[in-house]
């Protein structure tokens, strides 16, 4: 009796293997889920709303054309007399820094392995964007400044990916080829004396403050329906960036929840970004530039103001420790 039970276990497990699995369907659609973000031609869950260059709604930098210009004067001659920003038709390149002639005729098709893209990646650059929302942002990269940035975030926390992550987006001058970027919607940091450039942009209504779009939100590319955009925190926030006492207003609740899972994600697919922000002897946040063979050492998430004396983002209001320890709880 044992026997013909074995016999037969044995004969079902071959059955199982000898069994072939079914062929994928000619024709068949493969649909995303909605949350992925595109490394090396492969798709990555970061648990957020992201929309990429492929889909409808997306924004595409690998495109030479101005995005928002009339058509029929949107093609790369009309747009090069039109903007003298404009200098060369692609807004990015390619990630040479550190390659050999060899990797070089490897990549340059465009075939990058994943294992050499996570050789040379190894910082998350934050920036605000002094734009309302990150349809103006595009535009005003694409269609006017000879820029490009890999993820772009809404004030309503849908992320954009506009080129994948192989791309050297130009976002941030000598960690181009060493980084990935994302600019966030916020309208930026003011001296004290400016304050009056950053007050025409929030209002007080129903006894709270809100961003003050010029036209509806619906009409400036925000996914979600009737969105307001309100700070996290409401009171204006100061504090001191590069040397300059700055006012800036906290960025919504939602970017900073699509911020926390995108840099889990890009912490974890990219080994050598440290889930970590640039700190002091004392632990604190170092809140200007990097000395340069600080700079040079260092990986992990860092802002612009980082890497560059002439910038200030992402601005005195940014909330290292709860994009960082929230990041941080996730790859737990």
């Amino acid at each position: 009796m044992i026997r013909k039970l074995k016999l037969t276990l044995v004969l079902l497990l071959l059955l199982v293997v000898a069994v072939p699995t079914r062929a994928a369907e000619v024709g068949k659609q493969l649909k995303r889920s909605g949350d992925e973000i595109m490394v090396c031609g492969q798709l990555f869950h970061t648990t957020a709303p992201v929309v990429m260059w492929t889909d409808p709604g997306g924004y595409d930098a690998y495109r030479v054309e101005r995005r928002f210009a009339p058509f029929d004067k949107s093609d790369w001659e009309t747009s090069h007399k039109e903007v003298k920003e404009l200098t060369r038709p692609n807004r990015y390149g390619m990630r040479t820094d550190k390659l050999s002639p060899v990797e070089i005729e490897e990549v340059r098709g465009g075939g990058w392995p994943l294992t050499l893209l996570q050789k040379m990646v190894d910082q998350f650059v934050i920036h605000f964007d002094v734009c309302p929302t990150s349809q103006v942002c595009f535009n005003v990269l694409h269609d006017h400044r000879d820029l490009s940035v890999h993820f772009m975030l809404d004030v309503d926390g849908t992320i954009y990916q506009t080129l994948d992550l192989k791309e050297r987006a130009q976002h941030a001058t000598i960690s181009n080829s060493r980084s990935v970027g994302i600019e966030i919607a916020n309208m930026g940091a003011y001296s004290l004396k400016d304050k009056k450039d950053l007050d025409k942009w929030y209002e007080e209504k129903d006894g709270e403050i809100r961003l003050k779009p010029p036209k509806p939100y619906d009409e400036m590319g925000v996914r979600t329906k009737h969105f307001v955009a309100k700070p996290i925190r409401q009171e204006l926030i100061t504090g001191n960036v590069q040397g300059q006492e700055l006012c800036q207003y906290d960025f919504t609740p939602q970017q900073y929840e699509s911020l926390i899972k995108l840099t889990a994600t890009l912490c974890k697919i990219f080994p050598k970004i440290k889930c970590d922000y640039p700190k002091d002897a004392d632990g604190k946040l170092i809140p200007k530039k990097l000395e340069d063979e600080a700079w040079k050492n260092y990986h992990g998430v860092l802002g612009h103001y980082h890497i560059q004396r002439n910038t200030n983002d992402p601005g005195p209001a940014f909330q290292w420790d709860k994009v960082i320890g929230g990041a941080q709880k996730l790859l737990k």
